[in-house]
């Protein structure tokens, strides 16, 4: 499977989306962050997704700005939409989906805290970790990027986590964007964090293409 993994600015029209899509026939799953999306936009994704054949996991905010999960199939339904999960737990349940014969795990940004409880009995693929706006320290990029590693080794499935380009949390006045994958193993990928490039994923190979550059990075 060959995934696109985005980190957008936070745009109200789907201008990334919609060129990344077109501009990328050979990619099977497109991945963007929490709350890239509105409510307004859903009938635009599934079409989007059936248009183009590929799969969209991504994050949209509802009428009353709330967040909620969001995976389309390839053929433009969706197949997991449910509100975000509050800090202090249990993980909201549906949390795992069947999509191109696969089964993949979703947690909506800070539910990759809630990780380790909330899918321990699901078995999975790929986990996908969308993420509103980027880190607002080093030290939170470590503790963030080390959690979903952890959960990873655990569920020994693939590991997938991105964020926006743009924005801070909580409006501090500071953002790294972020993007990540490990293995089955917990073995990093890659590891990104201020250099929001997209880059496109090869989950049998695990290289990482720069789709903004000719250079291909290899496993670590």
């Amino acid at each position: 499977m060959k995934v696109l993994i985005g980190q957008p600015k936070q745009e109200t029209q789907l201008e990334q989306l919609r060129r990344e899509i077109a501009a990328h026939a050979d990619i099977d799953l497109l991945l963007y962050p929490e709350g890239y999306c509105r409510h307004t936009d859903l009938e635009t994704l599934c079409q989007l997704a059936k248009q183009y054949a590929t799969i969209i996991v991504t994050g949209y905010r509802d009428a009353d700005r709330l967040d909620r999960a969001l995976v389309i199939n390839e053929q433009g339904d969706v197949r997991l939409d449910r509100a975000k999960t509050p800090e202090a737990g249990p993980l909201y349940t549906p949390s795992t989906a069947v999509i191109d014969g696969q089964s993949v795990g979703y947690l909506l940004c800070r539910e990759v805290f809630l990780g380790h409880d909330g899918l321990k009995n699901d078995t999975v693929d790929i986990i996908f970790n969308p993420i509103g706006v980027g880190m607002f320290s080093e030290e939170q990029y470590t503790e963030w990027s080390g959690e979903a590693q952890k959960v990873s080794c655990q569920q020994s499935a693939l590991f997938i986590g991105t964020s926006h380009a743009d924005g801070s949390y909580r409006n501090c006045g500071f953002s790294i964007p972020t993007a990540f994958a490990f293995d089955e193993t917990g073995e990093a990928i890659f590891l990104s964090k201020d250099d929001p490039r997209t880059r496109i994923l090869d989950t049998v190979t695990h290289t990482v293409e720069f789709v903004d550059a000719s250079s291909v990075e290899q496993t670590i």
